[in-house]
C-alpha cells in the first residue's frame, strides 16, 4: 500500500485526516493491485481540492528549493531489499541536511535508524543512494499544494511550465548518461520514455529495445509502460502483445498491463480478446478510465 500510505502522509502535512485505507479504497479497490501511478496520486489529491503536478527530470537543487519553501516532495524510486527483487517505491521528502548529505524522508516501508518508542521524524536517505534509485523512474516527482500557493509553486517550477521542454531536458539527460555509460539500461529506458512523450515514437521504440537488450529488472514494466504505446505506434503490435503477455506471466494484478495487452490485440485485429483484456483491467480497478473508454462502442 505504498502509494496510498505515502499520499496520506503527504496530504496530512496540509491538514488532511484521510488515512491510507481511505485512499487505498479509492485508488486500489482490488487489494492486490501492484501499481498506483503518480498520475493517479495527483488526480486523487486534486479531488481533495489540492493542486498537484507530476514532473520528471528532477534534481537535487529543485528538491531543495521546494523543501526550503515548505513544500514536501513525493518521489518515485526503486527499492531493492534483496538482490534481484527490486520494486517501485514512493518516498516523501520533508527536509534535507547538506552537511550530512542526506534527505529526510517519510517512508512507509523502510525503518532503518528509527528508535523504538520515539516520535516518528522520518528516516535519513543519503543523497548519492537516493539519486541512483530515483533515476530508475526518470526522476519523477509529485508536488502537492493548496491552490492558494499556485503563484509560489509556478515561480519555483517555471523552468518546467511547459511539458515539451521538460521532456526534452529529460531526453538530453539520458543521452548524456548514455554517452558516459552506453551499457546503462535505465538511461536507455528513460530516453525511450522521454522521446515517447515528445511523440518521437520510432526513436523511443529503438531506445526501449536497447534497454531490454541490456537487461531490466523483472518488475520494471509493472510500473512503467512506455514500450507498449511506442511499439504500437510504429506497427509492432505482435511484439507489444508478446511483451504484455510475458509481463502478465509475472503478475495478473496490474490493470495497465491488461489494458496494453488489449490494445495490442486490437491492433492485431482480435477485438473480442481485446475486450476481455479491457474488462479484466476494470475488474482490478473499476476507476481505470482508459479501459472503460476502450470498451465504449
Amino acid at each position: 500500500n505504498c502509494g496510498p500510505a505515502t499520499l496520506a502522509m503527504h496530504l496530512s502535512y496540509f491538514g488532511s485526516d484521510l488515512s491510507q485505507e481511505d485512499i487505498r479504497l479509492a485508488l486500489r479497490p482490488f487489494a492486490d493491485d501492484k501499481n498506483v501511478s503518480p498520475e493517479e496520486l495527483a488526480a486523487f489529491a486534486r479531488d481533495q481540492n489540492f493542486a498537484a503536478r507530476v514532473l520528471v527530470n528532477g534534481n537535487a537543487d529543485r528538491l531543495r528549493l521546494l523543501l526550503s519553501q515548505g513544500l514536501p516532495v513525493l518521489i518515485e524510486t526503486w527499492l531493492e531489499p534483496e538482490p534481484h527483487d527490486g520494486m517501485g517505491h514512493y518516498r516523501l521528502l520533508t527536509g534535507y541536511d547538506d552537511a550530512a548529505q542526506e534527505w529526510i524522508a517519510y517512508d512507509s516501508y523502510v525503518s532503518a535508524g528509527l528508535k523504538r518508542g520515539a516520535p516518528y521524524a522520518g528516516i535519513r536517505l543519503p543523497y548519492a543512494e537516493t539519486a541512483a534509485l530515483w533515476r530508475v523512474f526518470n526522476r519523477t516527482y509529485l508536488v502537492i499544494y493548496p491552490p492558494a500557493q499556485e503563484a509560489l509553486v509556478s515561480s519555483l517550477l517555471a523552468a518546467d511550465a511547459d511539458a515539451a521542454p521538460m521532456w526534452a531536458g529529460a531526453a538530453a539527460q539520458a543521452q548524456a548518461e548514455i554517452a558516459q555509460q552506453p551499457e546503462d539500461a535505465f538511461a536507455w529506458f528513460n530516453l525511450g520514455s522521454s522521446l515517447a512523450a515528445l511523440a518521437r515514437d520510432a526513436e523511443a521504440a529503438a531506445a526501449f529495445d536497447q534497454a531490454r537488450v541490456l537487461g531490466l529488472p523483472w518488475r520494471m514494466l509493472w510500473y512503467q509502460h512506455g514500450p507498449f504505446p511506442a511499439y504500437l505506434a510504429v506497427g509492432r503490435g505482435q511484439e507489444a502483445l508478446a511483451l504484455a503477455n510475458a509481463t502478465l506471466a509475472t503478475t495478473q494484478s496490474v490493470e495497465e498491463l491488461h489494458y496494453w495487452q488489449g490494445q495490442a490485440l486490437l491492433a492485431l485485429g482480435d477485438a473480442a480478446a481485446a475486450q476481455a483484456s479491457f474488462r479484466r483491467a476494470l475488474e482490478i480497478n473499476p476507476h481505470y478510465q482508459p479501459a472503460a473508454a476502450a470498451l465504449q462502442p
